[in-house]
Formats: C-alpha cells, sequence, structure tokens
C-alpha cells in the first residue's frame, strides 16, 4: 500500500480547515460590521451576503499570498549561494501537481457555486415588486420614470425626475434599467449594487432597503466627459411618507395636465346674436358714407 507524503497531507489539510474556518467566520459576521469596517454600511438585505462573499475571496487570497511568501523566503535561504555548493537537478512531482491543481480547481467551483447563488437570486425578476422604476442614463444624467395610478410606462400620468430615486424601506424594488446613448453602470455603494445600463437592452435587478437615509448614485462605467459628475441621489424613506410622496406628486402631475389642456383649447366662436360670458362681440361693421353723411 503507498504511504501518501506527509507534506501532502498537511497541505491537503491546511487547505480544508482554511476553507471551513474562513467561511463559518464570515457567514457569523454576515450582516454585521466584523472586518468589513472600511466598507460603507449594508443597507440592503442582500449587502450581507456580498460582503461575506468578498471577505471570503479575501481571506483566501491573504492566505495563499502569505504561504507563496513564507515558501519564497524559505527557498531563498535554503538555496541560497555558498561556496562549493553543486546544485543538484530537481524532478516534477506530478502528484503534488494534481493535487495542489485539483485543490484549487475545487476552491473555485465553490466560489462560483456560492457567487452564483447570491447574485442569481438578486438578478431573478420578482413576480410581484412593491415598486416598479425605470431608470434611463444618459450623457450625463439619470432619467427616472414611475409609474401613474394606471401603473403603465409611458402614459401622461408617468412621475419623472432626473437624478433623483425615492424608495420605501422595507419594500421590494424593480428596478427596470436601459441606457438611452452609451453604456452606463447604476452603482450604489451601499446596497453593494452594480449594474451596467446598455442601449436597446432592458436589465432587471431587485433591492430592498434597510437603512433610510440618502445615498449617492454614481456611475461607474466611464461614459464621456462628464463621467465624473453624474452623479444622483437615492432617497430611502418610511413607507407612510413615500405614499405621502408620491400622492403630492401625481396632484402636481394632474395640475400640470389641466394646465397642458387649457393651454391647447379651441377659442370660443361666438354667434350672431348671442353673447358668452366673457366674451366681447366683435364690433359691427358700419355702413358706407353716401356724401359724407353715413347712409
Amino acid at each position: 500500500m503507498h504511504r501518501r507524503n506527509p507534506a501532502q497531507l498537511r497541505l491537503l489539510l491546511a487547505t480544508v480547515v482554511l476553507l471551513v474556518a474562513a467561511r463559518a467566520t464570515l457567514l457569523a459576521q454576515s450582516g454585521t460590521a466584523g472586518f468589513n469596517w472600511w466598507f460603507p454600511p449594508q443597507s440592503s438585505t442582500s449587502a450581507g451576503e456580498i460582503d461575506a462573499e468578498f471577505m471570503l475571496i479575501f481571506w483566501i487570497t491573504t492566505a495563499a499570498f502569505v504561504a507563496v511568501m513564507i515558501a519564497l523566503a524559505v527557498v531563498l535561504w535554503r538555496f541560497r549561494y555558498r561556496e562549493g555548493r553543486v546544485p543538484s537537478p530537481v524532478a516534477s512531482n506530478v502528484r503534488l501537481e494534481l493535487i495542489w491543481g485539483g485543490i484549487l480547481l475545487v476552491i473555485l467551483l465553490l466560489l462560483a457555486a456560492n457567487s452564483q447563488s447570491v447574485w442569481g437570486g438578486l438578478k431573478a425578476k420578482p413576480q410581484n415588486p412593491d415598486l416598479v422604476v425605470q431608470v434611463r442614463p444618459r450623457q450625463f444624467q439619470w432619467d427616472v420614470r414611475y409609474a401613474g395610478r394606471d401603473k403603465l410606462f409611458g402614459t401622461p400620468d408617468d412621475i419623472t425626475a432626473i437624478n433623483q430615486i425615492s424608495v420605501p424601506v422595507g419594500k421590494q424594488v424593480l428596478v427596470r434599467l436601459q441606457a438611452q446613448d452609451v453604456i452606463h453602470s447604476f452603482f450604489v455603494p451601499e446596497f453593494r449594487m452594480k449594474q451596467d445600463a446598455v442601449p436597446g437592452i432592458e436589465t432587471n435587478f431587485w433591492f430592498r432597503a434597510t437603512r433610510l437615509g440618502k445615498m449617492e448614485i454614481a456611475c461607474a462605467e466611464l461614459c464621456g466627459l462628464g463621467h465624473g459628475v453624474m452623479r444622483g441621489t437615492l432617497t430611502v424613506m418610511p413607507a407612510d411618507s413615500f405614499d405621502i410622496w408620491y400622492a403630492k406628486k401625481m396632484e402636481e402631475k394632474q395640475k400640470q395636465q389641466r394646465g397642458k389642456v387649457a393651454a391647447i383649447a379651441p377659442p370660443e366662436i361666438a354667434l350672431p346674436g348671442i353673447v358668452l360670458p366673457g366674451i366681447v362681440p366683435p364690433e359691427a361693421p358700419r355702413a358706407k358714407r353716401q356724401n359724407g353723411r353715413p347712409a
């Protein structure tokens, strides 16, 4: 029976222990500050899961970096130049290479599966969201649209805004994103949400805000000379305050529509012998003068 190399066993055991410890620690820290103290505050239900995934990758790469640096230091010291030493050839170890390559493959597959479960949940289009917001960025602003009372987009009662998005806290918000000119990227750091906006393609994603306040909307894709100033504000407010805000915007929209109707209404037609309120009848033409006197 073949006896395994102790160095290989130690390497395999260390890798397994690292994965289990890192995963358990990060899951326990999900939703809390933990080692994420340099991050923006978590303000959505998905922020904790994304931070846990980020930190898991961070600790795996940190452990790999430390291991490589230690191995490099050992090799530099052990095989340093010495007077009279004759270098000996080193044969490759296929078994060790297969084990190490297999460990890396397992790590990558685990990370891919975990990332897909988190990202896939955010990308899945909800059936009955509490609010739908249409965002159509262009150089260099965010055009925002809410459906009116008819719950349809592209109708006269739509509520529109520029660089301003208001959402209720604790509600599922579906964002319909599509660029109008070039590629932009909708980024809210507190939500850990970044999604490209592509011309001609509508992209959907959803979030559920957990913290009240104002957050910056940044464009994370170089889109032209004004890219640096393409910023907006996302305001998270209590649900009842959002209802009041929405009702106020609808009232303003209705007033605008009534004003437009009044402005384009056709003029009244005055009939002979009939005087309508507020309308001055035209002056009757005078008869032609005959011999300098009226006829």
